[in-house]
């Protein structure tokens, strides 16, 4: 596996807006998306700073804080690599992502490049 750069954070939090208002208005980080309890900021990278908040749907399995995204050049070889490494993968996996859990306990995604 090729790990190419961070390629996403996400946090889920009882203090989503208070978040995602600090992404915005101390951090200055555009707002590209929002919905009922979920916000994405973008950087000038074009990577992704995600924030869901108690309501949001699915990511409940984002329990452990911020969770790092790992860019990758063949998302299904690296997932491959993973299951056969035997980590604990979570949750369906996404057109371009495969969140993870890491020998730690804290959840990880890998995301295609």
């Amino acid at each position: 596996m090729q790990v190419r750069r961070l390629g996403w954070v996400g946090t889920r939090t009882e203090r989503a807006e208070e978040l995602a208002r600090f992404y915005g208005e101390v951090l200055g980080l555009p707002l590209v998306h929002s919905e009922p309890d979920f916000w994405v900021f973008e950087l000038p990278d074009g990577s992704h700073v995600e924030v869901f908040g108690p309501r949001a749907p699915d990511h409940d399995h984002f329990t452990t804080g911020p969770v790092a995204g790992f860019a990758v050049a063949d998302l299904p070889s690296a997932v491959e690599e993973l299951r056969a490494a035997g980590i604990e993968l979570l949750g369906v996996a996404g057109p371009t992502w495969q969140h993870f859990r890491g020998p730690d306990g804290n959840v990880y995604e890998l995301v295609a490049e």
